[in-house]
């Protein structure tokens, strides 16, 4: 295997749920992430072998293969092949894991990687809910699904219900967790430590979803979502729009177009886990990693794990046992915003940059997903 080496990382600013990029199509958002990218990194778009777009919710203006129409929509050359993932949230991690695989395998040698979601336009579970008031089924309504997980309730609030009870997560420990999301996200805009790798888009230069006037006080007064839960709308990710892309090279691409390798993708790996509890993925998937990689979590400098909800990354964290200070150091989904499928772009984007910024070596990006799953990556900075 040869290595895959990330040339170029940018991503839009995080919009809020009816903010400044709701009005967008998606494919015009994927576009601009990805003449952004190809112009930052200095590369021919035409040399490109591929492009692998994540995207959760495909329907509507999201289908089509929005991999094909943003690269088209960008007015990039026809020649080059897009295709759309779906791994959930994850499905933009995804892309960079399979670009990597198709660098390091040799079947390609420059391959564009990132994601898109516009929640404002397609909220989030839209192909379920709108293909069920059609008759067209349910994902979880199969003999064998039944046979094997019966009939109850399947859902990633009632995963994080779930975990906070496992591991005895409190509200009061998820609301001190989501204030210091808001508090790192305010802090790294003042400081510019998003600068770098945001490029402005339809007239928005920064995330739309750090809140200042954010207290404890403020979120203890909120209703839980279900009864006699813990979880609330403050200690959740946001429902955003955004986009991200990312460019994976190989040694030879590198070498014969002139490009500067930022980072090295060191080691992914993926796992399944339990579909019920849904969001616990994270655990195992670091923990093999982490071991595929031989590394301990000592070596890792940053990590970026996707603030779904609270409960999941202080579950992760009590499993994993590693300093707080090094996780989401400049803020997670809670405060950012999580837009779907360009969240594990986003992150990786992020991790990148800031990896840079810090002259850290490690980073490890994690993320929960649905249906009982989760991807991790190494990154080790050049």
């Amino acid at each position: 295997m040869s290595e895959a080496f990330i040339v170029g990382a940018v991503r839009t600013p995080v919009g809020r749920r009816k903010g400044a990029l709701s009005g967008v199509h998606p494919a015009d958002l994927g576009a601009h992430a990805l003449r952004a990218l190809l112009e930052r990194a200095g590369a021919d778009p035409g040399a490109v072998d591929d492009v692998y777009f994540g995207c959760v919710s495909q329907i509507g203006a999201q289908t089509g293969n929005v991999a094909r129409t943003a690269w088209l929509s960008a007015g990039l050359p026809e020649h080059v092949p897009g295709t759309t993932i779906d791994r959930q949230c994850g499905s933009s991690q995804q892309a960079v894991h399979f670009a990597a695989q198709a660098v390091g395998s040799g079947a390609a040698d420059l391959v564009v990687a990132g994601g898109v979601e516009v929640m404002s336009l397609v909220p989030i579970a839209s192909p379920m809910t709108v293909g069920e008031q059609a008759g067209m089924g349910s994902p979880y309504a199969g003999d064998g699904w039944r046979e094997h997980f019966g009939d109850q309730e399947v859902s990633q609030f009632r995963g994080a219900e779930l975990i906070a009870e496992k591991w005895g997560v409190s509200r009061a420990d998820m609301e001190e967790f989501a204030l210091t999301s808001h508090q790192r996200a305010l802090a790294a805009q003042a400081d510019g430590a998003f600068d770098e790798e945001i490029t402005p888009a339809f007239g928005l230069t920064a995330d739309e979803g750090p809140r200042a006037d954010t207290t404890l006080e403020k979120m203890a007064g909120l209703k839980t979502l279900t009864e006699d839960g813990r979880l609330t709308a403050a200690v959740s990710s946001q429902i955003s729009d955004g986009a991200a892309a990312l460019l994976i090279a190989s040694e030879e691409a590198v070498r014969r177009h002139g490009l500067t390798p930022l980072a090295r993708v060191h080691t992914m790996a993926v796992v399944g886990s339990d579909p019920i509890h849904m969001l616990t993925g994270p655990i195992p998937a670091t923990e093999k990693v982490l071991d595929r990689a031989g590394l301990s979590i000592d070596d890792i400098d940053l990590v970026e794990i996707n603030e779904a909800f609270a409960s999941v990354v202080l579950a992760w964290q009590k499993e994993i046992g590693v300093a707080p200070e090094r996780v989401n150091a400049f803020g997670g989904a809670i405060a950012l915003g999580h837009p779907l499928g360009a969240t594990g772009a986003r992150l990786m984007t992020t991790l990148v940059h800031q990896l840079h910024r810090t002259q850290g070596r490690y980073g490890l990006q994690t993320m929960c997903e649905g249906g009982g799953m989760a991807n991790a990556t190494v990154l080790e900075r050049l």
